[in-house]
């Protein structure tokens, strides 16, 4: 199956369709498995015992090639900038 890649800053990408799904940033930096999207913010979470939670910003959002939701962030800003959920509310 031929994966079709989807810029972020078309309408055409489907948010519903990102959850469950692997989120990865620059460099290959990985943010888990998307848990669910909320407003304007995609909600990660990775580990199995040491969870940890992102929460990214959609505008973030570089591509989604149906399996992988692309970000244009760096493994240290997501981990010093998206952590906290207080930070988006």
């Amino acid at each position: 199956m031929k994966s079709i890649i989807i810029p972020a800053d078309k309408e055409s990408i489907y948010w519903n369709e990102v959850v469950k799904k692997e989120a990865r940033g620059i460099d290959d930096a990985d943010f888990g498995e998307v848990q669910m999207t909320m407003g304007d913010t995609v909600i990660t979470e990775k580990g199995v015992t040491d969870k940890k939670r992102f929460y990214l910003p959609k505008s973030l959002a570089d591509k989604f090639d149906s399996h992988t939701l692309w970000f244009r962030i760096t493994e240290d800003e997501a981990y010093n900038t998206y952590r906290d959920i207080e930070e988006i509310l």
